[in-house]
């Protein structure tokens, strides 16, 4: 019986882990030192695999940098996408502030490798801020303006409400550090958060 050999491009389990393993450490290196400050010398070290181990899987620092932004879009546009037309506005925002704020506590990492990533000019995430978020952003702040004009929650810019939301949420982890000192030794920051950031938009938004 003929058998049918395994795919060229197919990768092994040891590749598929040495990938994330990896992808992982460079996480952690860029989150740290943002893109400039990174050296594929120091992936190596946290990643405990040799420099030339990291060249056999990726072909250089831009490439797994990229690879970090690719996989991170897709989670990224997933707590807008899920803003429900035929949900109760109200709730529905408030859903998204704290799916937004879960974010900041599950992935801290990820939030500052995009803010470092905007903050330079978007130079390798550009295209997927085009592609993937415009269009995504134009269709929740027509549907909140829909909201609006119906008198189902206050008058505001659907723009900036979003920009706002952003900014609350995500501060949380890119400036972790001074948030940190500022409230040291404090147990539940993002759970007194949560409740603050639910009332100030509650507020912001009842009719």
């Amino acid at each position: 019986m003929a058998t049918t050999s395994a795919s060229p491009n197919k990768k092994s389990r040891i590749q598929l882990r040495n990938r994330k393993r990896i992808l992982d450490a460079a996480l952690e290196v860029f989150s740290s030192h943002g893109y400039r400050g990174t050296t594929l010398d120091q992936i190596a070290e946290t990643s405990g695999l040799s420099k030339p181990n990291i060249l056999y899987y990726f072909s250089g620092k831009e490439d797994i940098h990229v690879s970090l932004l690719n996989q991170l879009m897709e989670s990224w546009l997933d707590p807008l996408e899920r803003l429900k037309p035929d949900g109760n506005p109200l709730e529905e925002i408030l859903a998204y502030v704290h799916r937004k704020l879960e974010m900041t506590r599950e992935f801290p990492r990820e939030s500052r490798l995009f803010a470092n990533e905007i903050l330079q000019g978007a130079p390798r995430m550009a295209p997927h801020l085009a592609a993937g978020l415009k269009p995504l952003f134009d269709d929740k702040t027509a549907l909140i303006q829909h909201w609006v004009d119906a008198g189902d929650i206050a008058t505001v810019d659907p723009r900036h409400l979003i920009f706002s939301i952003w900014s609350t949420t995500q501060h949380y982890a890119d400036f972790e550090a001074q948030v940190g000192v500022l409230m040291a030794g404090e147990d539940g920051v993002l759970d007194g958060a949560s409740a603050y950031l639910d009332n100030m938009f509650r507020k912001l938004l009842t009719p």
